[in-house]
């Protein structure tokens, strides 16, 4: 997956998932001539600026113009090089918007974004710079892929990765220290499969981002303590969604829960609710994440504990939905 790099997994405990993401993206660079770097004057907080030491011939600074740089990225794209393009995900969201869903997703380019700082984990910055609301934006953008990585070693294989899948990407990451999950590089990562990184047949949770983590220390705590059976899903990938893990969550433990730093309005919730209501057969199901609001300012950890998305709450939520009746036959006739 991530073969040559000058890191181990053992780095990933002192790097965040962007100076990860700059890494690779460097060693990508000396492999992929296409490979061009742009940034809205954030290169030091993105970490692409890494790429622009080493690369500096190809690599843009557009200053604090979000709009002009996906536009740019568009130019580039249109004459054959792969653009990698970071800024921070409320800007890349949000602020460009127009111009990646008609410039870059429109003409289904080959530009690559890595938008950093997502979700509640700049959580002191306060609401402007918290993005709760970028994965259902990009996932509503025809041609768009969004991956969602659990840590920095997911992130490296999703940037490797997305050099070799075509159109756009979306790669959304934190902006700290988000503990890593993954102890090795070769897990099987593939865009647009879910990865069930615990068994279980009473209840499945799926999640993406920091949650997955969470999840897991639930599942082994709920299985110990209350000897619950709780399969996990990885949801790396937002779109393409894995409808097939979906699909067999739904027939194999009849209860799903989602977990995600993101409204719970259009993002990961939302599409596993699509598959569920599609398939025709009767189902417990549960979205946890930021509620229709705009989220409270603070420590992420603080967040994460509020919104019920650390061990604790997702602990409480399964329990919450396991104490529910729930009719469960093996007859589906009447549920289609």
């Amino acid at each position: 997956m991530t073969e040559g790099l000058t890191w181990t997994v053992y780095d990933a405990d002192t790097m965040t998932q962007a100076e990860i993401y700059g890494e690779v993206l460097c060693r990508l660079g000396e492999k992929h001539e296409k490979i061009v770097g742009l940034s809205a004057d954030l290169a030091k907080s993105t970490k692409i600026g890494r790429f622009g030491d080493k690369f500096p011939e190809r690599f843009f600074n557009v200053g604090i113009a979000e709009q002009n740089l996906f536009g740019i990225a568009a130019g580039l794209a249109k004459s054959g090089l792969i653009p990698f393009v970071s800024t921070m995900a409320a800007f890349s969201a949000m602020r460009a918007a127009e111009q990646v869903r008609t410039d870059i997703c429109y003409q289904n380019l080959n530009c690559k974004i890595i938008a950093t700082h997502a979700g509640t984990s700049f959580g002191a910055a306060g609401t402007t710079h918290h993005c709760t609301e970028d994965i259902a934006i990009m996932r509503s953008f025809a041609n768009m892929t969004v991956i969602v990585p659990a840590d920095g070693i997911e992130t490296a294989n999703a940037v490797e990765a997305c050099v070799e899948y075509p159109g756009p990407v979306y790669i959304r990451i934190g902006r700290g220290f988000e503990p890593r999950f993954y102890d090795k590089e070769d897990y099987g990562f593939e865009i647009g499969k879910a990865i069930e990184i615990a068994e279980g047949t009473d209840i499945t949770l799926i999640c993406c981002g920091i949650t997955v983590l969470q999840a897991f220390e639930a599942a082994r705590f709920l299985k110990e303590k209350d000897g619950l059976s709780v399969r996990v899903l990885n949801m790396h990938t937002i779109k393409p969604l894995d409808e097939g893990a979906v699909r067999r969550a739904v027939e194999e433990t009849r209860r799903i829960i989602t977990f995600e730093d993101h409204n719970i309005h259009g993002g990961l919730g939302s599409a596993v609710a699509d598959v569920i209501a599609s398939c025709g057969k009767g189902c417990a199901f549960t979205k946890v994440g930021i509620p229709d609001c705009y989220c409270e300012v603070g420590y992420p950890e603080d967040l994460y504990s509020h919104y019920k998305l650390d061990t604790d709450g997702i602990i409480e939520k399964v329990r919450e939905i396991m104490g529910k009746d729930f009719e469960e036959d093996e007859d589906w006739e009447d549920e289609i």
